[in-house]
């Protein structure tokens, strides 16, 4: 019989212990990094236009993730006949970056800096927010990663496209992330998909999108497309940057979130997507954004985060692996 880990030691249940991201280890020291993933908090939510409160969003997302955290070694799935993210996929969690009250530009540049120190130690940086603004912030931390190695591609998993110029000289705020983005030359273009209904950016905004190198789906039309088909929109070989907002799941299933709009994704709509990606190109960077538990007393919000995240940096490796 093989040894999954339980003979020797604790049982180290979820409830038990600190709640480290998957109860890996905490690294405190940025300049001590020696990982495979590095994951940083950035709990910042200034950036918000409706309901606040996703600054807990990393708290609550590192205790969901407990519940992934059993002591065996790495994750079976039996419908895949794969074992993810065993021992050989190191994992640290460097806790958050510093957020200084009503300052943006000095909470930003500490993400900022966060994300490349993971860079820098040559991770793959996975960011857990916050509002969406924190993307702004960590697509700036790629610049030279980028001037190395060559231009992202953005992924977005979003109800709302965010691409907002400016409004009453707002330019960093969470409906924003996707235009400051693009803005960059490193930027090779990106794929926006769950964007639906009544949305934050007007249709001036769609249509700069779009004449930018923008590909936008809804659900609806993802759906029709089916994965494969959404697949194949996408550029192949390319560096991948992924950013997740979690309101692009249909709030029945993720309810705790600022702005929730009905009519979202399921889990199999993204994770299959995820997955596929994970095959097509290079994932460099992540972010999953916007989980305000308050907002769920079920904490099912957070439960999803945490499982869609540890099963993408499982297909990541994996296929690196594999490739």
């Amino acid at each position: 019989m093989s040894d999954h880990g339980y003979a020797g030691g604790r049982l180290n249940l979820p409830f038990v212990g600190i709640a480290t991201f998957g109860k890996k280890p905490y690294v405190e020291n940025w300049d001590q990094i020696d990982a495979d993933v590095a994951v940083l908090g950035a709990p910042f939510d200034f950036g918000c236009q409706y309901r606040s409160g996703a600054r807990f969003g990393p708290r609550a997302v590192r205790e969901a993730s407990t519940l992934f955290s059993f002591g065996h070694a790495g994750a079976y799935d039996h419908e895949d006949d794969a074992t993810y993210l065993g021992g050989d996929v190191r994992i640290v969690d460097l806790g958050d970056a510093d957020i200084v009250h009503t300052m943006t530009d000095k909470s930003h540049a500490n993400i900022e800096y966060g994300v490349k120190k993971i860079l820098d130690a040559g991770a793959l940086p996975v960011t857990i927010g916050g509002d969406h603004s924190i993307n702004i912030p960590c697509i700036r931390a790629f610049e030279e990663d980028c001037a190395e190695k060559g231009p992202i591609h953005v992924v977005q998993i979003d109800a709302h496209l965010d691409f907002v110029d400016e409004r009453h000289g707002v330019t960093e705020g969470h409906g924003n992330p996707m235009r400051r983005a693009i803005e960059k030359d490193y930027v090779s273009g990106m794929t926006q998909l769950g964007i639906r209904n009544v949305s934050s950016t007007a249709k001036e905004g769609y249509e700069d999108a779009r004449a930018r190198g923008s590909d936008i789906l809804s659900v609806r039309q993802v759906r029709k497309l089916g994965t494969d088909g959404v697949l194949d929109r996408i550029p192949e070989g390319a560096r991948y940057y992924v950013t997740i907002d979690i309101d692009a799941f249909c709030p029945s299933i993720a309810p705790g979130t600022g702005t929730p709009s009905h009519g979202g994704f399921a889990y199999y709509d993204v994770l299959e997507i995820l997955q596929g990606l994970s095959k097509r190109g290079d994932v460099v960077g992540i972010d999953l954004v916007e989980v305000a538990p308050a907002y769920d007393p079920s904490e099912s919000t957070q439960i999803l985060a945490a499982q869609l995240l540890l099963n993408f940096l499982g297909f990541i490796f994996h296929n690196r692996q594999a490739g």
